[in-house]
């Protein structure tokens, strides 16, 4: 059935309980005040920074502005954006957008505004919603996009080339749209990352939505009770995919504008969040936090935590092993998915299968997987090949690109880039991006494997290693490793720890940089082979010369 359904079952069931919550720290610290000064301030309005809605509301603000796309004749298939920061209005919106038929569209909000025209050309999006974030960048485009006849600003003091979001459907029906819609009806556009050049567009039918909600609930077995954190942007695929396993059952949002790690632990004892899905960085800051003493989990209400999960990015054991000393009560499961594949799920660990940590785990629910050679042939078990996966999450192709989509889907299968191994008891372990894959003097490197073992050094923050052109090799593994705060670490002391790696993996130059990782947590490589690609030809030339 189409997703749109559940929300119309969760506002009649459940209609006065509330179903979103907005946590917005960052107004405090406008007010030169922190979130334990304020709640000690007599007669303070913890409202200013926190709102909610009710299923209820959350259902006819839907469908108001699912009547307003009909008012202005958006037929069904139309494209709308959706340009927001996280907040209450997002996913009435999107959910406005596929009650009406149409297709939502959600843009990254980091896009510059060029990229942002890319993708508005690209998907031919006829109406677009923007926030207040991004009037600057709409404005220097707006008249650069003839494909978008209308566009809807979400908030105050609307500027004069867009029109009033609020005022325009506060005006409609809050009734449901008479729009027939079946499973195989096209529901969202969702762009994948771009880590590895432009972004393409990736189309989901509501089938697929459908298969994430059910996936995410046969594993994490989500009830009403359960509260979920979000904490990741909601135009990816990933953050509101983990939620919508509550949203099948009726179970709560919270939705966290920031990442600091006192935030996310206040945010879980105020709200008493059950579920929290969370990128390494941030657990990593958790844990570091707690360690500095700048969190005492003895101030909080933490019991009802019962779940942390990781996804979107390779989960270093390390972690998980601090984590578990100092959350042992906390089931873990890491996800694996793509944007083409719906997110997450795809392959997961399972909170049974602590033992195999550093594996991403076996088929989701729904889901096959297997591992191929360049011909598409199964490799053995242990030999590394290409992850391919199949289920009814996996997207119905790029849009506008038949020739891509060709090159990624076949017999349903979707071939994923990803390069991975089975061990002989069936877990799956990723071994790194196909496309990052380091050939050194004939030898195949993986990065992953040598960021993990990296990450066991209690002075790294984080660390990427990226493959730089050298003239005798073809090329060498360069380790760019960002320090944690406090601490110090040579190029000497990197070396003596790489000691215990086999020589033909120990990374050739040591570079001390952040790490740069898109919103969804995954290390920009591109960007840094080109900051540090070009140096090293440079270097090269100057030898030669």
């Amino acid at each position: 059935m189409p997703i749109t359904e559940i929300l119309q079952k969760n506002a009649t069931l459940y209609g006065n309980d509330v179903a979103l919550v907005e946590i917005n720290p960052q107004e405090l610290e406008k007010h030169h005040t922190n979130w334990r000064e304020y709640s000690l301030i007599e007669g303070s309005n913890i409202d200013s920074f926190r709102s909610e809605m009710t299923w209820a509301e959350f259902d006819q603000k839907a469908n108001r502005f699912a009547n307003f796309l009909l008012t202005r004749g958006m037929p069904k298939g139309a494209k709308v954006g959706i340009l927001l920061m996280n907040c209450l209005e997002w996913l009435p919106i999107y959910f406005g957008v596929l009650k009406s038929g149409c297709m939502a569209v959600p843009l990254n909000f980091r896009y510059t505004s060029d990229e942002i025209k890319y993708c508005l050309d690209l998907a031919d999006v006829e109406m677009l919603v923007f926030g207040p974030e991004f009037i600057g960048r709409i404005e220097s485009i707006c008249t650069q996009i003839p494909k978008v006849r209308a566009l809807l600003y979400v908030g105050e003091d609307c500027p004069s080339f867009a029109e009033p979001y609020y005022k325009l459907v506060s005006y409609c029906s809050e009734k449901a749209p008479d729009i027939p819609l079946t499973d195989e009806d096209n529901a969202a556009i969702y762009f994948s990352s771009g880590t590895t050049g432009f972004p393409k567009a990736i189309i989901h039918p509501h089938r697929s939505l459908m298969h994430s909600c059910k996936v995410e609930q046969n594993h994490h077995g989500q009830t009403r009770d359960d509260v979920f954190l979000c904490i990741p942007p909601l135009y990816h695929t990933g953050a509101k995919m983990h939620w919508f396993g509550s949203f099948l059952v009726g179970g709560k949002a919270v939705l966290l504008k920031g990442i600091k790690p006192e935030w996310i632990i206040r945010t879980v004892s105020e709200e008493q969040c059950t579920i929290v899905w969370l990128l390494v960085p941030w657990a990593q800051d958790i844990l570091d936090a707690i360690d500095r003493g700048e969190i005492e989990l003895s101030n909080y209400k933490l019991d009802q935590w019962r779940l942390m999960h990781i996804g979107a990015q390779p989960v270093p054991p390390s972690l998980i092993k601090r984590w578990k000393q100092v959350f042992p009560h906390h089931d873990y499961d890491t996800n694996y998915g793509l944007s083409e594949s719906i997110g997450p799920g795809a392959v997961h660990l399972g909170i049974e299968n602590i033992d195999h940590v550093g594996a991403i785990g076996v088929a989701g629910y729904g889901w096959q997987t297997k591992i191929v050679d360049e011909k598409h042939q199964p490799v053995k078990r242990g030999e590394v090949g290409e992850l391919a996966i199949k289920g009814d999450g996996v997207m119905k192709g790029y849009y506008k690109d038949e020739k891509a989509t060709k090159e990624v889907l076949q017999d349903g299968w979707l071939f994923t880039g990803d390069m991975a191994k089975e061990s002989e008891d069936g877990f799956i372990y990723l071994v790194d991006r196909k496309k990052d894959v380091i050939i050194t003097g004939g030898e195949n490197l993986y990065p992953v494997q040598i960021e993990d073992f990296l990450r066991k050094n209690d002075h790294i923050k984080d660390v990427a290693v990226i493959g730089l052109p050298d003239k005798r090799l073809g090329e060498i593994a360069a380790a760019v490793i960002e320090v944690k705060q406090g601490h110090t670490l040579t190029e000497q002391e990197v070396n003596d720890f790489c000691m215990d790696l086999p020589r033909y993996q120990r990374p050739r130059k040591i570079i001390f940089a952040e790490v740069p990782r898109n919103p969804t947590g995954k290390i920009e490589k591109p960007k840094l082979r080109k900051i540090y690609g070009a140096d090293q030809l440079v270097a090269q030339q100057n030898e030669i010369n």
